[in-house]
């Protein structure tokens, strides 16, 4: 039973702070710090990134309510294959991408769609992986509510980082290069994702 510590207290906000630099770092330069990057340099940053937080509020509420034992619900190798799966797709159609589509694509792509992508882009990615079950291991040692806010707190903060980062690629880089980048990108994670199916 996870004993609650009351907001406000100085032990809450320790726990919260500990919790934010311990996943920070964790995070720093991981996967969904990298995918958050890419979309955004194709897309608008707002939804990217509604749907990163959405994906890490959601992840982080699973792992300190139920712990590392949400990761065994499914089998591995299913959850590797579906991220496989979604990574290819959305590699070769950034692949594919042509530049006098630019315009008709922007039109096509509301932000609803782009939060929904982004959210199972991370959801997917970033379930079971060592983050989920690192808040998990947090969430047993204290108060949940801490270290739910911590750690998304966190995961929010470095996705907003390779949101920035990504909006300043797009301006400095052809939009058609930065899709060619992408998508080898997503195909290397998604070939990666598929190793992890036979492991």
């Amino acid at each position: 039973m996870i004993e609650a510590i009351p907001p406000g207290s100085g032990a809450w906000l320790s726990s919260v702070g500990t919790t934010f630099l311990v996943i920070g770092l964790a995070e720093f330069g991981d996967k969904s710090q990298l995918v958050c990057m890419t979309l955004a340099s194709r897309h608008r940053g707002l939804p990217v990134a509604l749907g990163a937080i959405a994906a890490f509020a959601v992840l982080n509420l699973l792992a300190v309510l139920f712990g590392a034992a949400v990761a065994a619900w499914l089998p591995g190798w299913l959850v590797a294959l579906a991220v496989a799966v979604l990574f290819a797709v959305f590699g070769i159609s950034a692949l594919r991408y042509r530049e006098e589509d630019e315009d008709e694509e922007i039109e096509e792509k509301p932000g609803h769609g782009i939060f929904a992508t982004t959210f199972l882009l991370i959801f997917l990615a970033e379930f079971g992986d060592k983050t989920q079950i690192a808040v998990a291991g947090l969430g047993s040692t204290g108060s949940a509510a801490a270290i739910w806010t911590g750690a998304t707190l966190a995961l929010a903060t470095t996705s907003l980082l390779g949101i920035i980062a990504g909006r300043r690629l797009l301006n400095r880089l052809p939009l058609v290069w930065i899709h060619r980048v992408s998508g080898v990108f997503f195909l290397l994670l998604a070939a990666f994702a598929a190793t992890k199916v036979f492991a």
